[in-house]
């Protein structure tokens, strides 16, 4: 079955007075037709350039300086502007952290979805119109004919989000990014929004990358994951194996900062020490190797490839077969 995303040895270099730095280096990861994969990483991980690269809005002077991006087997990483502009929207839809910056103030909910409608579709303005109101009644919102006539501003965030997806699902699309899709939002609509998302793009036989920083909402939410330090892949598998089994100490890491319900009477969340370094300040050889408690002078000298472990495929010298090998229960 051909994937509907395919990211292979993808490189991001952002060329500055100092010299170039590399955002993204050597990331490969597919996306499955009906498939939720989660991209995970803390703030400067890498994530969000991703997206933008994948959909074609890098911010200058950011530029996709090698590997290859194909979307249901067409190669989209070369289309000129207009071709990768006419594919936005039609063939990937974009769900953005802020609802805010993504409806413009000015114009009213239906005719933004209106217009979002016509841009890729041959239909009427009344079909358009009758499209635009089911769309609005599939994400939750009541009333759905008359909201159509009001302004971003006299929806909560919630409801303002939940337009945010149905612009990105009015032209059917195959892949749908959702970037940080819940941050700008209070904590009691966040489960609902992410659920949401689930839903009708499983209805719709859409495949959904989600970017977050949260390990939980992956858990919860994904079927695969992408664990992303220093704009490198540390980790990949199925989301049930690298939960109860990270293989890779940083994946580890995130998963011990997770709250949970049952009280340990008192016990600290744990914390990853340090921070994600800078894109000038990336270190040689393992990018995680300042943060880990089991790196050894390989991981100084040396950058490990992708080693198939007991549950996915982990970055970690940990996992080479001629090291004795790393516990089968996860790296603890």
């Amino acid at each position: 079955m051909t994937a509907t995303l395919s990211v292979r040895n993808l490189r991001v270099e952002i060329p500055t007075r100092q010299g170039v730095l590399t955002a993204i280096d050597d990331l490969s990861f597919d996306i499955a037709p009906g498939e939720v994969l989660g991209v995970v990483g803390e703030s400067g991980a890498g994530k969000s350039i991703t997206g933008a690269a994948i959909i074609g809005l890098l911010e200058p002077p950011g530029r996709v300086a090698g590997g290859e991006i194909t979307l249901a087997g067409e190669r989209i990483d070369n289309l000129p502007p207009a071709q990768i502009r006419r594919l936005r929207g039609k063939r990937i839809g974009m769900i953005f952290q802020d609802p805010l910056t993504s409806l413009d103030p000015l114009y009213r909910i239906g005719d933004q979805l209106i217009e979002t409608i016509l841009t890729h579709e041959s239909i009427s303005a009344s079909a358009a119109r009758d499209k635009a109101e089911r769309l609005l009644e599939e994400v939750g919102i009541a009333a759905a004919g008359q909201r159509l006539a009001a302004y971003p501003h006299q929806f909560s965030g919630g409801m303002r989000q939940r337009v945010v997806i149905a612009l990105a699902l009015a032209a059917d699309p195959a892949l749908v990014i959702a970037d940080e899709p819940t941050t700008a939002l209070d904590v009691s609509v966040q489960a609902q929004i992410i659920a949401l998302i689930k839903r009708l793009c499983r209805e719709r036989g859409a495949s959904v990358m989600l970017i977050t920083h949260d390990m939980g909402v992956i858990a919860e939410t994904a079927d695969r994951v992408c664990v992303l330090y220093a704009g490198r892949l540390a980790e990949l598998g199925a989301v049930r194996d690298v939960v109860k089994k990270p293989q890779h100490p940083y994946t580890a890491g995130l998963m011990a900062a997770i709250p949970s319900l049952i009280d340990d009477r008192g016990t600290r969340l744990a914390q990853i020490p340090g921070a994600m370094p800078r894109l000038e300040a990336i270190p040689e050889g393992c990018a995680f190797h300042p943060r880990c408690r089991y790196a050894f002078a390989r991981c100084v000298a040396e950058r490990p490839p992708l080693y198939k472990t007991v549950s996915s495929d982990a970055a970690c010298f940990l996992h080479d077969p001629q090291r004795a090998a790393a516990p089968a229960g996860g790296i603890a």
